[in-house]
């Protein structure tokens, strides 16, 4: 046996004073006359045996009261096993309130059977201990230890957030806390569904920190999300009906077939039709959306799912140009065949440039340069144009025939593509066209023999260096590449083995091929962002907005209120650091006047909860090894008392008050009946 707080144990001092009044008491007795004194020995000897008893059974039962009331501030318990400590106890309770706790266990959410948990674990401690209470937002406030009445408290505002977090993050957060308190004991305590996804600990090795774990399971395990969305093309474009697919999760065990999909779009909630979807399996379906007027545009698909229905909306937002901007970059008089072709079709808005006069601080703005017969391109073009497609942007070469070969080597091999060779001067015809690649894939809808491919009177022959990463779009029939792709961070550089000149190239003059390259190159720009974040992972997002001084304070304003985010603006980018001030899915307008929203985010809820795998109770148990304690929380009536075992072992000053209470009623029944 062990006491709590050993140091009331020299309360027992205090057994002096009963012996001390038994000792010091002196009893007035009345005088009574007798005729015969014959039997007055007997009788004297009779009556003081029986008030000596009497005397030392009082004695006794006052001593064992004052015994077991100091036994009772003590706290005498029987450890359960070694990791008991006597002490001071810190103990911090972490509620798991993800959305997954919004499963429900019998007739509630998982949630409110945690909260309840929480408090029973609060209340089966000491008032003079102190208390952490921590959730997956990890708030400053859930930082601190607290008195036991503060936790209480603090549990009862707890809500479903969807921030997610690794339970090896969440005791490293509860032994910071912890450890900061400077108790003798600390214990800490994992309230949680234990979702495989999450339950990231191994076999728990820390003698320092106590570790219960309290699993709470759904009865149910039945969920579909939407898991995510994106479009086809890489830029979505006007009047045109723009392919969007979307990827639905099934995470029950069984199949469903009748799933229906919604889109919300323009102020209107259109069905997408009704899905089959088998058991732990995905279903990726297309959905149209034919925009009809450019700017920023907003849209929400939606499923019907119960109880989890977190994961039923999924938001997400977009951008539709009006024209596409393109900039045609030449040493003097752009090729005409190009210039007609950017200025002739409404869908771009070209820009023409010489050499010496580029503006690079606009090069971010437009989604295709395309480089017209340069004789050389210098080291402060070649830097911005690399960054320019490591951004996401398109840059198209067709170098000049009178080329410095050196300067376009050092630019080209900089950009990681084959580098150029020697210029020969013959006649050669091209021979394939990749209609599988993006450029050209679905272009031609009836393509045979008849196409029109083009020819050349001249080229530079191309190195071929294996590990360069090109992709062939046009080859001479010897095999040699004609135009090629690479990719550069997220952009692409196109290359042409001959120059554009018509003397040399007639390229510009198929319009069937020329035309549908430009524009596909222009809208395969690696640049557009995601058309929706999640919250809690995409911690900074990024807008094309320039910001023109340093007191300019953009604001995000959503259904989860209005708030200033950290900014900073890298190159022609603002960067927006939102960390967790976005609490609600949805759509965030970006502005500086709230009169004119300047740019548009869409947020949704990590996907990670969808899926209520969890581990079972003897998974977890084997996991975590005998050194964490497991409670087993199938029986509501015993969790207090199986918690305060497991802290405290088995504790005795309950049964120290009974016993002071009983001894004080037998000392009031010897005094009241035990008459003299």
């Amino acid at each position: 046996m062990q006491f709590v707080y050993p140091a009331f144990l020299w309360a027992l001092a205090a057994l002096a004073i009963p012996i001390i009044i038994h000792l010091f008491y002196f009893r007035r007795f009345r005088k009574v006359l007798f005729t015969n004194v014959r039997f007055l020995r007997e009788v004297k000897e009779e009556r003081s045996s029986r008030q000596r008893l009497r005397n030392l059974l009082v004695l006794a039962m006052r001593l064992l009261a004052v015994a077991f009331m100091v036994f009772a501030f003590a706290q005498p318990f029987i450890p359960v096993s070694e990791s008991v400590k006597a002490g001071r106890n810190a103990v911090s309770v972490f509620v798991d309130n993800s959305f997954s706790m919004g499963a429900l266990s019998q007739d509630v959410p998982l949630l409110e059977k945690a909260k309840e948990r929480a408090r029973e674990i609060v209340k089966a401690y000491s008032v003079e201990d102190r208390f952490q209470v921590l959730t997956n937002d990890f708030e400053g406030r859930h930082q601190r230890l607290l008195g036991q009445e503060e936790a209480l408290a603090l549990i009862d505002e707890i809500k479903p957030s969807p921030a997610t977090r690794l339970l090896s993050t969440v005791v490293a957060r509860q032994r910071q806390a912890l450890s900061s308190g400077g108790d003798e004991v600390q214990k800490a305590y994992l309230i949680s569904d234990f979702q495989q996804n999450i339950a990231d600990l191994g076999v728990w090795q820390d003698s320092a920190l106590d570790l219960s774990l309290v699993p709470l399971q759904a009865v149910q395990e039945r969920n579909v999300a939407i898991d995510t969305a994106w479009f086809e093309a890489p830029v979505p474009l006007l009047n045109q009906n723009n392919t969007l697919l979307v990827r639905i999760r099934n995470y029950t065990s069984e199949d469903l077939d009748n799933v229906r999909l919604a889109l919300r779009y323009e102020g209107q909630t259109k069905p997408e039709g009704v899905l089959t979807i088998p058991a732990g399996g995905e279903v990726i379906d297309t959905v149209n959306i034919n925009v009809q007027r450019p700017g920023l545009q907003t849209a929400e698909l939606t499923i019907t799912d119960y109880p989890v229905q977190f994961d039923d909306s999924y938001f997400f937002s977009f951008r539709v140009n009006e024209k596409i901007p393109v900039l045609a970059i030449s040493d003097g008089e752009p090729n005409r065949y190009l210039s007609a072709a950017l200025r002739g079709l409404r869908v771009f808005e070209s820009t023409f440039s010489g050499s010496q006069a580029i503006d690079y601080a606009r090069l971010n703005s437009y989604q295709l340069i395309v480089l017209d017969g340069l004789a050389d391109v210098s080291s402060g073009l070649a830097a911005e144009l690399k960054n320019y497609v490591e951004q996401g942007g398109n840059v198209l070469v067709f170098p000049g025939q009178n080329a410095n070969i050196s300067g376009y080597r050092s630019f080209l091999s900089g950009m990681g593509a084959n580098e150029l060779e020697a210029f020969e001067k013959q006649e050669r015809t091209v021979g394939y066209l990749n209609g599988e690649e993006f450029v050209f894939r679905d272009v031609f809808l009836n393509r045979n023999d008849n196409l029109r491919l083009p020819t050349t009177q001249g080229n530079f022959r191309m190195s071929r260096f294996g590990g360069r990463g090109e992709e062939q779009l046009l080859r001479y029939r010897d095999g040699s590449t004609y135009l090629g792709k690479y990719r550069r961070g997220e952009g692409h550089l196109y290359l042409c083995a001959a120059p554009l000149d018509e003397s040399l190239n007639n390229l510009t003059q198929n319009a069937e091929v020329f035309v549908p390259m430009l524009y596909r190159m222009s809208i395969s720009a690696g640049r557009s962002r995601p058309i929706a974040y999640t919250i809690g992972r995409d911690e900074v997002i990024a807008s094309e907005q320039t910001v023109k001084n340093a007191e300019q304070v953009f604001k995000l304003k959503g259904q989860g209120g209005e708030f200033i985010p950290e900014q900073r603006s890298v190159g022609a980018q603002l960067l927006l650091s939102v960390g967790a001030q976005i609490p609600q899915a949805g759509f965030y307008d970006l502005f500086l006047t709230p009169e004119e929203a300047l740019d548009n985010f869409a947020f949704n809820y990590d996907r990670r909860e969808s899926e209520l795998t969890y581990l079972r109770p003897s998974e977890l148990s084997e996991r975590v090894g005998e050194l964490a304690h497991l409670i087993n929380t199938e029986n509501d009536a015993a969790i207090t008392t199986e918690i305060e075992e497991q802290s405290q072992g088995i504790v005795l000053w309950r049964w120290c008050i009974m016993l002071v209470l009983l001894f004080l009623a037998v000392e009031t029944l010897l005094l009241r009946f035990w008459k003299e």
